[in-house]
């Protein structure tokens, strides 16, 4: 008999796991759940309000905003996602998840992640054709094109979840029920396993190399190139009107990526279990909440089109 049957024969069926991320930190969790409450209803309300605004508003009918669009949907999905059971948990005497629950919760978080990521990348390409090569901007940046984008983005992001999940389902858990974090994800679900996850594991690297790191290459060679076109601008205003456009997008990819990177690409052995928890928070509670503030406090041209779908006066110039 192989190794693998052995394990197979073996293994415990597991029906459930259990949320020990909070375990880490002191009781009671009370502050917890005020602090995620009001982060989960500032990212619904924040980027509902830009989804609302970009729909409604024709002034922001333009590529970029229609992208942005997408992004505050997305951030939406993949909040409400892991935080509603996250919240549930921190109040419950009970932590569990059922399989079937935690493998639904795993296919949706890689999938929305997975889809952002590449949206992230869509989104630097766009300004890069419009500030290094604006002559082609409409030529290049159609409707046609941006749906394209947008659609490549989802169907990637929605093959490789259908791929992630269906190898995790077939991993024997015999390891253990108590999974240490707070929500279910590729990395920790693998070191429950009693069998050689090798293959998973091999699997999570590429991919994170390919819809993970090589977006992230894309938008830094995308804003080398901007900033080389930026300081060729003569005046001083034109030059810090292209990089207002700009500064918003690279401190939400600087926020979502390095969080996401070490979450997904690193040795799992190498930190203490909470620093799981606290990038896993990071990447999936605070950026989608910070999203709408970034994007807003930068972008005047946003801030006047939510006051005329709000029907708020502008306020006087000084």
């Amino acid at each position: 008999m192989s190794s693998w049957q052995e394990q197979m024969g073996n293994q415990t069926a597991i029906r459930e796991f259990v949320f020990l991320g909070f375990s880490h930190f002191p009781k009671p969790h009370s502050l917890f759940f005020v602090l995620f409450l009001t982060m989960y209803v500032t990212t619904l309300f924040g980027n509902g309000l830009i989804l609302a605004t970009t729909f409604l508003d024709s002034s922001l009918h333009t590529p970029m905003y229609y992208f942005i669009r997408h992004l505050s949907f997305l951030d939406m999905c993949y909040t409400s996602v892991t935080l509603p059971h996250v919240l549930k948990n921190l109040l419950a005497e009970s932590k569990a998840i059922s399989f079937e629950g935690c493998l639904a919760q795993l296919y949706f978080l890689v999938a929305f992640v997975g889809v952002e990521c590449l949206l992230l990348a869509v989104m630097a390409y766009d300004r890069y054709v419009a500030i290094c090569r604006p002559l082609t901007y409409t030529l290049l940046m159609n409707q046609t094109s941006c749906t394209q984008l947008v659609a490549a983005s989802w169907v990637c992001g929605l093959l490789n979840s259908v791929l992630h999940t269906a190898m995790t389902s077939l991993v024997p858990f015999c390891a253990s029920h108590e999974l240490d974090h707070v929500f279910c994800d590729v990395p920790q679900l693998l070191k429950l396993s009693c069998a050689d996850t090798f293959p998973n594991q091999m699997t999570l690297v590429v991919v994170t190399m390919l819809l993970g790191v090589s977006p992230f290459l894309c938008i830094m060679l995308s804003y080398v190139h901007i900033v080389v076109a930026v300081l060729r601008i003569r005046t001083s205003q034109g030059r810090r009107k292209a990089f207002s456009t700009c500064a918003s997008h690279l401190t939400v990819v600087t926020l979502f990526f390095t969080s996401g990177m070490f979450n997904y690409n690193r040795p799992g052995s190498s930190y203490p279990a909470y620093l799981d928890t606290l990038a896993s928070v990071l990447y999936n509670v605070v950026t989608p909440t910070l999203n709408p503030i970034i994007y807003c406090l930068r972008n005047k041209e946003m801030q006047e089109a939510m006051r005329r779908v709000l029907g708020l006066k502008t306020p006087p110039s000084l």
